[in-house]
């Protein structure tokens, strides 16, 4: 036959796992080539060196998965899912109507392959048939070309023939397929993201977990690697960016805090699915702003971090890059309550970017004197020495009796929260010693007098009573954990943190202010998200229009839509431009002699008023007009120094099927980020940025 040589050459095989336990047949997705490659090695030495019986685990996909090849299972590291059923395939089968060809079983594989060598030796392919114990039947009719025929029930022979009862495609190898292989991850890690995601326990549109969506933004950054930074790759060693989930909605919502159960012996009958849609997503909010449950959410997302945190660096010991930290949503809350709380460490000292949680400093209340002065409160220390106060007789006042001493609110409040801690200490332990592995209220508070407070000046709600709040920008009174490691950025995408921060009374956040161990902070969103909110008009002067800044396409340039507008704005600005100058040419030619003397400033002018004011005193940028800010002095305006002095809020481009109606893609804006590739990019750009990587 055309083609034979009867020289038989063994088939190369690669390595499957199933995505979906229920239904494997249109589920199965092959290994990459690295992966598949070093799972037939070891497979390979195994079988040369008798040592099959030992059960041998291979690591794949970036570390983030164990196959243990004796089992043929794939487990994940990082996270909680069942355990993926794994296969060494080398041959195919595919219906008309199935998608992608399915692997057969591994035994029913070597039997195939048998019966294959042996035509080919033998040049004997008259319809050779194999059958199985399960009644179908494989014929393989040529080198090219073999079918499964399956079994088809008595019932059956009378009726018409079903897709079910027509042959099916066999293929051996992947040479005759069609399957897209995933592109292999560098070894090499160079930056770490920890994405935290936002209520309820989905995260899209497509009703996926968080786990599902970072896959795929992992996915759109080793993408966006190769395309846009093949450069900087082949002119240096450049590796990648792990993105690992972090899941915090199964903790509130488990057998531990039993919150469901409580919640569903309230609930009403009436209108169950919305109901249960509620009880599952919207009353996150209201969870976290419960004392109760705001620090299980805290505490299990800080800890899951540095869980996550602690097994990424024993999978990845060579590890010498930064962190960062994402969140969606209220997930972007969270982290920014947990960082604004976290201890300001000593830069200078050896190891201080990487600290374990047990090295924070905890409470000591064994001296009175000593406790108020290792809080920066030691200039009250004789005052209150003088009224005959200790811890106890402290925690009789009130904070009406503090402030009839004449200590101002800031010193105020921290007492205040200080006699909490030492009662909370006292009630779980029965004593006022120290309680180990908490943390210390001096990381919550810095030195007053050292660093800079989120505040600027006192708060809209002074007169509130602020008993169960923080100082300053009215959070959930408790305790703030500290993260094992000093994050290099903070992304908040589709970000609420200026509106809560607004209603907890801030009006203005000190530009000299930056979180504690946080150097940059990005602000990212979609300009129809409902949620987002922007953060840099509560540091600049309120009366300045300071437009966003613009995220670039990930292709490069502007989305058309988006030009063809700026377009039409130049044009009819052009023209209303030309309509006045015509216009005043006109009244000068037509207008009646007057005064040449200049007038005299006076009511209705401005001539008197300084160059950068207008009425009521209001700066103004100059070229601006009503307060707009132009490209030039955009890049002069401070903005504070929650980045580092540089911008923080950036608007995502709408695509222009959103453009036509703003309300009818709004949820979908809140739930773009996971699949956006410029918010990737925008990362990307800004990780990398800090290792002198440019794009």
């Amino acid at each position: 036959m055309e083609g034979v040589t009867g020289v038989y050459e063994p088939v190369q095989h690669h390595w499957f796992h199933c995505q979906n336990p229920v239904d494997c047949r249109s589920s199965w997705i092959p290994f990459s080539r690295e992966d598949s490659l070093r799972l037939e090695e070891t497979h390979k030495h195994g079988e040369t060196s008798g040592e099959e019986e030992v059960e041998v685990v291979v690591a794949t996909e970036g570390r983030r998965f164990d196959v243990r090849l004796k089992e043929r299972r794939c487990f994940a590291v990082y996270w909680e899912q069942p355990p993926l059923e794994v296969r060494r395939c080398s041959w195919f089968h595919k219906g008309d109507k199935d998608i992608s060809y399915t692997p057969y079983p591994e035994d029913t594989s070597l039997v195939l392959e048998e019966a294959y060598m042996m035509a080919v030796k033998l040049n004997d392919w008259m319809k050779k048939k194999i059958q199985f114990p399960t009644g179908e039947t494989v014929v393989l009719h040529s080198p090219t070309l073999m079918t499964q025929q399956p079994t088809i029930p008595l019932k059956d022979c009378i009726s018409l023939p079903s897709e079910q009862s027509q042959p099916r495609m066999v293929k051996r190898g992947l040479e005759g397929i069609r399957v897209e292989l995933p592109e292999g991850e560098p070894d090499q890690v160079d930056h770490l993201v920890f994405m935290v995601h936002g209520i309820g326990p989905t995260c899209d549109i497509q009703l996926r977990g968080v786990v599902q969506c970072v896959n795929d933004f992992r996915g759109a950054s080793l993408s966006l690697l190769s395309s846009h930074f093949k450069q900087s790759q082949d002119g240096t060693h450049m590796g990648r960016v792990e993105f690992l989930p972090v899941d915090w909605h199964r903790v509130l919502h488990g057998d531990a805090t039993g919150v469901d159960d409580d919640i569903q012996r309230i609930t009403l009958p009436s209108i169950s699915r919305l109901r249960q849609f509620s009880n599952s997503t919207v009353l996150d909010l209201f969870f976290y702003n419960s004392p109760t449950y705001c620090q299980t959410i805290i505490d299990t997302v800080a800890s899951e971090i540095n869980r996550l945190h602690q097994v990424f660096l024993q999978r990845h010991p060579q590890f010498t890059g930064a962190v960062s930290l994402a969140g969606h949503s209220l997930g972007s809350l969270i982290l920014f309550d947990l960082l604004t709380n976290q201890e300001r460490r000593n830069t200078d000292e050896e190891g201080s970017s990487v600290r374990s949680p047990s090295e924070a400093t905890t409470l000591d209340f064994e001296s009175f004197e000593d406790t108020l002065r290792s809080f920066g409160l030691g200039k009250y220390v004789q005052m209150l020495t003088k009224e005959q106060m200790d811890l106890e007789s402290l925690g009789l006042c009130s904070e009406t009796f503090f402030k009839d001493l004449g200590i101002p609110l800031g010193p105020r409040k921290k007492i205040m929260y200080l006699l909490k801690r030492w009662r909370g200490q006292e009630s779980r332990t029965g004593t006022s010693h120290p309680v180990p592995g908490i943390p210390g209220i001096a990381g919550m508070y810095p030195q007053v007098q050292e660093h800079p407070t989120l505040l600027s000046g006192t708060p809209s709600t002074s007169p509130v009573d602020y008993k169960y709040f923080d100082v300053g920008i009215g959070q959930v009174s408790i305790v703030y954990p500290q993260l094992a490691f000093q994050p290099q950025a903070f992304f908040a995408l589709g970000s609420p943190i200026g509106m809560f921060l607004t209603v907890r009374g801030l009006k203005r956040i000190d530009p000299k202010y930056s979180l504690p161990t946080c150097k940059s902070f990005y602000n990212i969103y979609h300009p129809f998200d409902p949620v987002a909110y922007r953060i840099e008009p509560m540091v600049v002067f309120p009366e300045l229009d300071l437009p966003p800044i613009l995220i670039p396409h990930h292709k490069g340039r502007k989305r058309m839509h988006l030009e063809l507008k700026d377009s039409l704005k130049r044009v009819s600005s052009d023209l209303l431009l030309s309509i006045s100058t015509v216009r005043g040419v006109w009244q000068t030619l037509t207008m009646l002699p007057v005064n040449t003397l200049p007038p005299v400033a006076g009511v209705g002018t401005t001539a008197a008023l300084p160059p950068q004011e207008s009425e009521g005193g209001r700066p103004v940028c100059s070229g601006a007009p009503n307060g707009t800010v132009s490209p030039t002095e955009m890049r002069n305006i401070s903005v504070g120094m929650l980045n580092g002095g540089r911008r923080f809020d950036y608007v995502l481009q709408e695509k222009p099927l959103e453009s036509f109606n703003e309300y009818l893609f709004a949820i979908q804006s809140h739930l773009c980020y996971w699949d956006s590739e410029d918010t990737v990019l925008l990362l990307l750009r800004e990780i990398y940025e800090g290792k002198g990587i440019l794009l």
